[in-house]
């Protein structure tokens, strides 16, 4: 390629375009020119800060003829299809992970490759941290000796599987998640040994979805590649964070920490029966520390631009652009040629799937259409779905607004109606609610920037009480957050009719986002007559619930956790069937109307005494550490003032030590007025409440 500049655009805004944006940043002569999601305000939003133009389809990109390169970052589905299109036009392509759904679709992408005569670059990313480089190196120049066996493993909680939301790809279907996270593992083996072959599959830890479908949570594959026996290990339950190979070899045993992007390797040594445990040791131990001190240090230089994740996608952007200006075959970790043999090992693998897994039972479905008369806006989260069935059993029909147009709700089809539909756009939000008098707003969106929340949540909270009053909604339920209180005093009480503060600029994004809507709401209850209820969950907790509750503290792992403040002051915590139920009761009230209920159940638990109640109860003893509240505010300070004048970063938000110390929940809550207005009885019997808040909670996933 003869341009100086290589022009590039991502097809696809979501969460993962951020890291190839970022990688693309510190590639040299390249420029993202364009940005493409069918969801404008998602398109444009990711354009503005890459300082690109915004498209919502690709045929209006290639026609735009503004790029050179495109990367596919859309869900898996439409891999193949979008690839082929862009290798057809012109385009060399960099296709995320799984590259597609088969080997059929991969080798189809392949082949519109070597016709067009463009570089085609597949996102297995963790082959290109630093550590995975010197590991091969050992392998290929026999350091190891000659090497009988590998595991790679991915143990990682997936919290989803237990809490939501249940529309996300991955969950749709048994094999997604062998898709979804086996190219990270199967890209190793075959990079590092070959094609893969003789499979063997046990599955373990199943657990129900809502709906009727079984998950397995754990999955241990066997096979070979050429004399080398390989085991791919997944554990997607709450377990500590193990994400590594393991090559064994006649003369050392190499382990790839590779989610932290430390190597070690452990060889024998020739000294006698005394010294040779003790040099073995302090090997391992310096090597310990320098690969300690390495990664510390270039975190620290690089102000935490430089994690494991993001080099690894560094690494694999600019091994593909380095071929698209030189002409030059891709690197062989990221070719297409690796991904054909990845997706064919996946594809050999999920044919030992047993057929109840790849086709599961469905319940019994009549003919009946649901008539919804209530809108749930985020359905298919842990609260969302929660409250969706709550709805049904008392006896209306639901329309949940979700991502996809699939929901977990298979076994209550008849009353509830899953639709698609985006939030900003107030024509499918009317339409949506159109025969309902009732709308919940549970949607939220995870911003990082004050302007980003201003867009993505206070904007559409607005756009969606808009609609709800000119479909004539009876009832418009949002559900805030008691963050948004200053709860740093103990000795205040908290009601309905503590105020949140004047200025809400020194407190986190999400406490001032959502207290930002409120306030726009009920100046639209106020002012136009929106029929607006404000409810305020306290700390949820209960089936489904997730055992890395942030409302606690600051989570290392399923293992270990940094309570907020000193941990012995009671906790705003409450049920989420409790939730659920003041919720419904909310329609049945009608004086509820512009009021807010903190729903927040009886207070009877500290944070220690969750955590023992805990080991009580499962048998499983979480390392607990007081947090302290101003260490973490001059923490907080520090990473501020390095980012903001080091960076350059002119959009960031500083919480103030009132905000920190506010998350440790100080304040007591008193519930007396959902209680009297809603008659709502929340759990008040201790041994009840550990009951169904930690056992039927299953929080560990098995």
């Amino acid at each position: 390629m003869t341009k100086n500049s290589i022009r590039t655009g991502l097809v696809g805004a979501g969460y993962i375009a951020t890291w190839h944006a970022d990688a693309i940043k510190a590639a040299s002569g390249v420029n993202v020119t364009a940005i493409c999601d069918p969801s404008p305000a998602a398109a444009e939003a990711l354009a503005r800060a890459c300082g690109a133009q915004a498209f919502t389809s690709l045929d209006a990109l290639i026609e735009a003829d503004i790029c050179d390169a495109v990367h596919i970052l859309t869900p898996p589905q439409l891999h193949r299809e979008l690839a082929v299109k862009s290798l057809e036009a012109g385009l060399h392509t960099f296709v995320e992970k799984p590259i597609a759904l088969s080997l059929a679709d991969t080798e189809e992408i392949s082949k519109a490759a070597e016709r067009a005569g463009k570089a085609l670059a597949v996102g297995h990313n963790f082959l290109g941290i630093p550590g995975y480089r010197r590991l091969k190196q050992a392998v290929e120049n026999g350091r190891l000796g000659r090497v009988a066996s590998a595991e790679f493993n991915w143990r990682f909680p997936l919290a989803p599987l237990r809490s939501g939301p249940f529309t996300l790809w991955l969950l749709r279907q048994p094999e997604n998640l062998l898709l979804e996270l086996g190219p990270h593992l199967y890209a190793f083996a075959v990079d590092l040994f070959g094609p893969l072959n003789e499979f063997h599959l046990s599955l373990g830890k199943p657990i129900g979805l809502p709906g009727g479908d079984t998950r397995f949570q754990s999955w241990r594959i066997l096979a070979r590649a050429g004399d080398v026996d390989i085991a791919f290990n997944l554990s997607l339950v709450e377990t500590m964070d193990d994400r590594s190979v393991a090559v064994y070899g006649s003369s050392g045993i190499a382990r790839l920490d590779y989610a932290n992007d430390t190597l070690n390797i452990v060889q024998e040594n020739a000294a006698d029966i005394v010294l040779n445990p003790f040099l073995r040791q302090t090997s391992l131990a310096w090597q310990a520390l320098r690969e300690g001190v390495v990664n510390a240090t270039r975190q620290a230089v690089s102000l935490n631009q430089k994690s494991p994740y993001g080099l690894g996608f560094q690494n694999a952007v600019q091994a593909f652009y380095g071929a698209v200006r030189t002409g030059d075959d891709i690197d062989s970790r990221f070719s297409g040629a690796s991904a054909e043999l990845v997706m064919a090992g996946i594809g050999d693998t999920l044919k030992l799937l047993p057929a109840p897994v790849v086709k599961p039972k469905k319940a019994k479905a009549t003919n009946r259409k649901p008539k919804p008369s209530v809108l749930v806006i985020g359905g298919t989260g842990f609260i969302g779905s929660h409250l969706t069935r709550a709805l049904v059993a008392s006896g209306r029909d639901v329309r949940v607004l979700s991502r996809g147009s699939t929901g977990p709700f298979d076994d209550i089809a008849d009353h509830v109606e899953t639709v698609s539909a985006s939030l900003k756009s107030s024509d499918d939000l009317r339409a949506a609610m159109q025969g309902c008098d009732a709308v919940y707003h549970l949607a939220k969106s995870m911003d990082k920037t004050w302007q980003g929340c201003l867009e993505n949540d206070v904007g559409v909270t607005e756009r969606i009480a808009e609609a709800a009053l000119d479909q004539g909604v009876k009832h418009f339920v949002y559900t805030g957050t008691i963050a948004s209180y200053d709860m740093s005093d103990p000795n205040q009480q908290i009601t309905e009719a503590t105020g949140f503060a004047q200025d809400m600029s020194a407190r986190n994004l999400y406490a001032r986002s959502k207290a930002t809507c409120e306030a726009r709401l009920l100046a639209m209850h106020r002012d136009r007559g929106l029929p607006l209820v404000i409810a305020r969950p306290g700390i949820v907790i209960g089936a489904g619930g997730p055992l890395q509750h942030w409302g606690i503290g600051r989570w290392h792992g399923a293992g270990a956790i940094r309570i907020w403040g000193h941990g012995r002051n009671l906790l705003p915590f409450v049920l989420i069937d409790d939730v659920s139920d003041a919720l419904v009761r909310i329609l049945e009230v009608d004086k509820a109307i512009g009021q807010s209920f903190n729903l927040v159940g009886e207070q009877m638990m500290s944070a220690r005494d969750y955590f023992d109640a805990i080991h009580g109860a499962l048998g499983a003893r979480i390392q607990v550490r007081r947090g302290s509240l101003l260490g973490f505010y001059a923490t907080d300070f520090i990473k501020y003032t390095l980012k903001r004048y080091g960076l350059r970063r002119s959009d960031l938000n500083r919480a103030s030590l009132k905000d920190w110390k506010s998350r440790a929940h100080f304040s007591p809550f008193v519930n007396d007025h959902p209680k009297k207005v809603l008659s709502w009885e929340p759990e008040q019997d201790r041994e009840r409440f550990i009951h169904r808040a930690i056992v039927e909670a299953n929080l560990f996933g098995f």
